[in-house]
């Protein structure tokens, strides 16, 4: 079923309507003209693209592999096929929104790359249990700290935990220990609790959010920080 998902994609003439009628550079204008023919130049250029974002899988799927050493080289490379297929497909379904702000070709290469980074965080966290409470709030501790700011550590870590436990929802405590503290690859956690990244992002800032400002209603003051794709 997933093969014919993927053929159907590739078959499917993506519309006209992409262009905000800004000039292209020459090189993007002959891989979107080929790509929204009806005829044997759209399968030429498929496969043109299909070699691209291989090559691009291949790379970054080189450039990954130190962190999964048991991988042979032939499941690497199945690697590298599966992040070009899924590439060409996401590629070929936004394709409309391509504005011609980078080249087509450096456009295309971050799909490559994205599959290819999602693959390799997934099978090195396959098997791997997702912790989902946290490991040890001892971790946050510092050695080195004088008794003064041990104490204030400690304060700040008990009023995290407090605060945690009447603000947030259990989703919400699961999603931002999960990730937060835990470490955890946002797309793993997506697949373990069968939702999507975007949902995991606005669980995640709600999160922060709303353990943010019981914070400061403890008059203790927290700095801002931005939501990290992982």
């Amino acid at each position: 079923m997933e093969a014919d998902r993927r053929r159907s994609a590739l078959l499917r003439p993506p519309g006209r309507g992409h262009l905000n009628g800004r000039p292209l550079d020459p090189e993007s204008q002959v891989w979107l003209d080929g790509l929204t023919d009806t005829g044997s130049q759209r399968e030429e250029t498929l496969a043109r693209l299909h070699e691209l974002l291989l090559g691009a899988a291949r790379f970054e799927v080189r450039r990954r592999s130190s962190g999964l050493p048991h991988l042979r080289s032939e499941a690497l490379e199945d690697i590298a096929l599966q992040s070009a297929d899924d590439a060409m497909v996401a590629l070929l379904g936004k394709l409309e929104d391509f504005r011609g702000d980078s080249r087509f070709t450096t456009w295309a290469y971050k799909f490559a790359i994205l599959e290819s980074a999602v693959k390799l965080r997934r099978r090195a966290w396959q098997g791997r249990e997702v912790t989902l409470e946290p490991e040890s709030w001892s971790v946050f501790g510092d050695s080195a700290a004088s008794p003064q700011e041990e104490a204030e550590h400690t304060e700040l870590l008990t009023a995290i935990r407090q605060t945690m436990a009447s603000s947030l929802t259990p989703h919400q405590r699961k999603v931002l220990v999960a990730l937060a503290l835990n470490g955890v690859p946002i797309d793993v956690l997506a697949e373990r609790l069968d939702t999507t990244r975007g949902a995991l992002y606005k669980t995640l800032h709600d999160a922060r959010r709303k353990l943010r400002s019981g914070l400061e209603q403890r008059g203790l003051a927290v700095p801002s920080s931005r939501d990290a794709d992982r």
